[in-house]
């Protein structure tokens, strides 16, 4: 999955266009994108939705609210019925919280005749100072699928005044959470998210800020608009010339599958490049 798109999961204008945004994936939002006095209406138009249009190409996520607002339980108890592919977390906080999160799916796959492990967790990984002190070991469970990073609650969590210096870039601490991000997604085997690019405006800036993050090894990267959409899938599907080198990696090693390292037109290829090759070629249009 290349693009990941939040959408309100109390607005069904917009939840109505979501679909057809050319997103991978939607992560309908029970969270911030949803004001206190309508987190009951979410509850009743999110899993609606998400019953309405599984199985139809895109893969449909929820986010929930965090544990410490008391309202996750509630939330997990509206949406499992309706099967989601997966669940959100914010604020998560290694592995002690995905271990939470899956065991009250298991109680709910039971309750509603779902498959057990079916649902998977996809978590906002440095919300806080001690989630990003967390993500110093991998985390290990069958059903974490994704990780992704954030600055907005961060810099609350930091009492940050700024994210970015006088160049746009991110200042330090955040280059950190965003580095650690990438380091404990890819040690725990599962996709590494990029987080979002708030101007939705600036579509130059959402396209440097995206080809930036593939070429240092995210998969992926969330969006606010669907007017990101296109950018993001554009950076993240594989040039012709990519696919065909990937390809030829795969041909040489699947010819010499014993082979630790391989010559191909003079160069040294090895296993490192095969995982790579493998990648690519799993972004195929």
């Amino acid at each position: 999955m290349r693009s990941f798109l939040f959408v309100p999961g109390d607005s069904e204008k917009k939840l109505g266009k979501a679909m057809g945004t050319g997103a991978d994936a939607l992560i309908v939002d029970m969270e911030d994108s949803v004001a206190l006095s309508r987190k009951d209406a979410a509850r009743e138009i999110t899993p609606a939705f998400v019953a309405e249009n599984r199985g139809k190409g895109v893969a449909l996520f929820v986010r929930v609210n965090a544990f410490d607002t008391g309202m996750t339980f509630g939330d997990l108890a509206a949406v499992m019925s309706a099967k989601p592919d997966g669940i959100m977390l914010p604020k998560a906080v290694g592995q002690g919280d995905v271990d939470r999160l899956a065991i009250a799916l298991s109680a709910l796959e039971a309750r509603d005749g779902i498959e057990d492990g079916a649902t998977r967790i996809f978590t906002v990984a440095t919300e806080t100072a001690e989630a990003v002190l967390s993500l110093g070991q991998k985390i290990v469970h069958p059903r974490l699928a994704a990780m992704t990073w954030g600055a907005e609650d961060l810099s609350a969590s930091l009492s940050a005044q700024v994210k970015h210096g006088a160049d746009g870039q991110y200042l330090a601490p955040f280059l950190h959470a965003r580095n650690m991000c990438l380091f404990a997604s890819r040690a725990s085997g599962v996709l590494p998210v990029d987080s979002v690019y708030p101007d939705t405006r600036d579509l130059a800036g959402l396209e440097a800020e995206t080809i930036a993050g593939r070429d240092i090894g995210f998969g992926s990267k969330c969006a606010i608009h669907p007017a990101q959409i296109e950018v993001i899938n554009r950076v993240y599907t594989p040039t012709e010339e990519q696919l065909a080198w990937a390809r030829r990696i795969k041909a040489a090693f699947d010819a010499e599958p014993d082979a630790g390292v391989l010559n191909l037109d003079g160069q040294m290829i090895d296993r490192p490049h095969l995982r790579l090759a493998e990648r690519l070629l799993l972004l195929a249009p």
